[in-house]
């Protein structure tokens, strides 16, 4: 063993990697075995947190793919050049630790919970103090439970922490490190586990409304209220699939950067902010009416199952995608007490069946550049890619067809003044769908594309070109000679 005054002792939670590995797994075995779960619950009962932490150690953590803190990487190895014995000192689970150190290459020994005790705080400093003697390491923490072990410690290295907790480090020599996963923008980060671009979605709300031509005060209030209803779940529900989704998004070239995947935002806030969210979106939706309400439980409930299983269902998935889609505008439907029209139900499921089937045509581009054999959280193969291509020209056209059907039915005369102009908007969609897909096959897709289309001129000019139609359709009156 080398000598005191070359240990230096590293926390795993919040040190090493800008996460913690009880959550970490807790996610992973939720979005795999939900027995588990349970059963690690009766372990935490039974035999107290560590016992919990080792229930939960059998989840498929990809390592690999943690978010590590850079610069504490880079402190360890500047230590060990000078001949540093380098520990990880964890209250994590002993399996998982050692998962850790296996993949850097950059520890000499491993300290972490074994199912008994829980290695954190004053039974950290009492295994440290026993293996190397008091004042016999240096060690890297960041919280508040790591001030026993400071005290102990020759030198505290305090990581990514706050002036009030830094004061309250009782050690002599106190070297900071601050890393790009610091918690100072965490505000920004919570705001954009949101998905406040997917509040786009929600617009299809108002169809019922606007096709019904319904501009009554209390119409547009009741819209108003299921808007603002269905962002506030459909983020709870984003915050809760981007924690199931954690592996998976960090092999994506781009979900990477989410915050929970990135680091940038703990996943203790997920446990806060979609129970939160939900809770705020069912007190806003009881504004819309019962109506609303069932559908807006309704449509967590899909999201649920589809997060937590149905999303590995290949084509279930797209179908699932589709029929969200659609259950936004039978709730707008529900919250104006507008009755949908089967051609309404009918081009919205074609159509959106199109725009989920694009989505995973863009992953699958990705797949196959990327050269992998199968889609990270997915039931999808790169030789899928031509067979999901035709699903979404086809559902897109089928839902034009049904669009054409629709304009020869007795309620577009009795709506419309002008109703020959809503046949330009069938051309319009027909042009759309098939630039849009083409784009895709083009990899110059985001990966979902209603995103895209506010961001693409052309798009954002096909809809004020949609728009303008149906405004001269409902205005224009034609002289009759």
């Amino acid at each position: 063993m080398s000598a005191a005054r070359d240990v230096l002792a590293v926390d795993l939670d919040g040190t090493l990697i800008a996460s913690d590995m009880l959550h970490e797994s807790f996610w992973a075995t939720l979005g795999r075995d939900r027995a588990q779960v349970l059963k690690a619950c009766g372990a935490l009962l039974t035999g107290g947190k560590a016992a919990l932490k080792a229930a939960l150690a059998g989840a498929k953590v990809d390592v690999a793919r943690l978010p590590y803190k850079t610069e504490v990487l880079d402190e360890i190895r500047r230590r060990r050049e000078t001949g540093a014995h380098v520990v990880l000192a964890t209250a994590s689970d002993q399996a998982l630790a050692q998962a850790v150190a296996d993949h850097l290459g950059l520890f000499d020994e491993v300290l972490a919970s074994d199912g008994a005790t829980n290695l954190k705080g004053p039974a950290k400093a009492e295994a440290l103090t026993g293996a190397y003697g008091d004042k016999g390491f240096a060690y890297a923490g960041d919280a508040t439970a790591d001030l026993p072990v400071w005290a102990v410690a020759r030198e505290a290295i305090a990581v990514d922490v706050t002036p009030a907790l830094k004061a309250r480090i009782k050690t002599d020599t106190v070297t900071s490190v601050d890393s790009a996963a610091a918690p100072s923008g965490r505000l920004k980060a919570a705001f954009k586990a949101l998905r406040p671009h997917q509040w786009l979605k929600n617009l299809l709300i108002f169809i019922p409304m606007l096709l019904a031509h319904d501009f009554a005060a209390g119409t547009i209030g009741a819209a108003i209220a299921a808007f603002v209803a269905f962002c506030l779940i459909a983020s709870s529900v984003y915050v809760l699939n981007d924690l199931l989704d954690l592996s998976a998004d960090r092999a994506h070239p781009r979900k990477r950067l989410r915050p929970f995947a990135s680091g940038a935002l703990p996943l203790q806030a997920g446990l806060v902010m979609a129970p939160g969210l939900f809770v705020a979106g069912i007190a806003v939706g009881a504004f819309a009416g019962p109506l609303f309400l069932g559908v807006l439980v309704f449509y967590y409930l899909c999201t649920l199952a589809y997060s937590l299983f149905l999303k590995r269902v290949t084509v279930i998935d797209i179908c699932m995608l589709a029929g969200l889609y659609t259950l936004r505008v039978i709730a707008g439907a529900a919250a104006t007490m507008t009755q949908p029209s089967v051609w309404l139900l009918g081009f919205s499921i074609f159509f959106f069946l199109a725009l989920a089937a694009v989505k995973r045509q863009a992953e699958l581009v990705d797949l196959v550049d990327a050269g992998r054999e199968k889609a990270a959280g997915r039931g999808y193969l790169p030789e899928d890619l031509p067979l999901i291509t035709m699903m979404a020209l086809s559902s897109g056209y089928v839902s034009v067809l049904v669009a054409g059907l629709y304009l020869t039915s007795d309620a577009v005369a009795e709506l419309y003044s002008f109703p020959s102009a809503l046949w330009g908007i069938c051309a319009v969609l027909i042009y759309w769908v098939s630039r849009i897909v083409m784009l895709t096959h083009r990899r110059r897709m985001h990966d979902d594309p209603i995103v895209f289309a506010v961001t693409d001129r052309v798009s954002l000019f096909c809809g004020a070109s949609i728009i303008a139609l149906a405004l001269v359709a409902a205005r224009l009156t034609v002289p009759v000679f």
